[in-house]
Parts: C-alpha cells; sequence; structure tokens
C-alpha cells in the first residue's frame, strides 16, 4: 500500500447552512471516491522531509480561508495550510449554477440535454480542479482525480 493517499477525511461544517440533499450526496460521493483513489504527498519543508502517510485530512473554512490540515494516521501533525477563498469564488459559483441547472434538467429533460449540461458542469469541475492543485503546488501534490473530489469538498464547505 502506498503511503501517498488520504486515508480519512473529515470536514468541518460548524456554522454553516444545511446541505440540500443533492449537496450532501455530492459530498458523500466525492469523500467515498476520494478514499476509494487519491494521490496526496505533502512537500518537503525547507531541508526538512515532509513526514510519511498515509494522511488524515481536515477541511474547513476559518476567517474566510480554506483551512487544510494533514496528519499522519498517528494524529501527528504533518502540514497545515491556509489558502485565500478568492481564486475559488468565481468557479465555485460557476460550478454551483450549473449544478442546479443539471439537476433540474435531471428531473425533465431529455438524455442529449442532460448530456451537454454535464459536460459543461464537468469541465468547470475540472477548472476547479486545476485552481486548487496550482494553490497547492510547493505545499502538496495531488493527481487531478484527487483534486476533482478535493474541489467537490471545497464547493460543499462555500455552500454555507
Amino acid at each position: 500500500m502506498t503511503t501517498n493517499r488520504i486515508t480519512h477525511i473529515e470536514i468541518d461544517d460548524t456554522g454553516l447552512a444545511a446541505p440540500t440533499p443533492e449537496i450532501e450526496q455530492e459530498r458523500k460521493v466525492a469523500i467515498f471516491d476520494l478514499l476509494e483513489d487519491n494521490s496526496f504527498d505533502l512537500a518537503p519543508r525547507g531541508d526538512q522531509p515532509a513526514p510519511d502517510g498515509p494522511y488524515h485530512l481536515g477541511l474547513a473554512i476559518r476567517e474566510k480561508r480554506l483551512v487544510v490540515e494533514a496528519n499522519t494516521e498517528a494524529g501527528d501533525p504533518a502540514g497545515e495550510f491556509h489558502l485565500s477563498l478568492g481564486p475559488f469564488r468565481q468557479v465555485v459559483k460557476d460550478y454551483f449554477a450549473i449544478c442546479e441547472s443539471y439537476f433540474d434538467a435531471v428531473k425533465k429533460l431529455p438524455p442529449s440535454q442532460i448530456e451537454a449540461i454535464d459536460m459543461a458542469r464537468r469541465g468547470i469541475h475540472n477548472e476547479g480542479a486545476r485552481v486548487l492543485q496550482e494553490r497547492l503546488e510547493g505545499k502538496a501534490d495531488i493527481d487531478i482525480d484527487t483534486a476533482r473530489r478535493l474541489f467537490t469538498l471545497i464547493c460543499v464547505l462555500h455552500w454555507g
């Protein structure tokens, strides 16, 4: 088993509004998929190597910043990052708008129109994942699938 991975994820949604059933489902799927398959490797800090994984990850929004806390499986702190939410604002807004269209479309539109909306949704989702990878550069290395799933969880935190 590889050590550069996440084996547990905790989302601190303290003080956030309750998500809709659709958003809660997105959250559950993202966590399940993330824990099934991910790649997460902390970058060394200066001349200090990063603590070995696997990692337990915590996500929260505090003081209008995304806080990512990584701990070893033994519970020792491995890294903490505070990222500005500014670079995520527009893509999260766009993602919620397209998701709302998608959820409405599933109820009443033909498959061809649902597929078109889903393709747009995936494109925006990929953009959010790319932004996350850029923001974590030099802090943690994640693959595109891990970034996509973590972006979904960031969106869930934005919901509040």
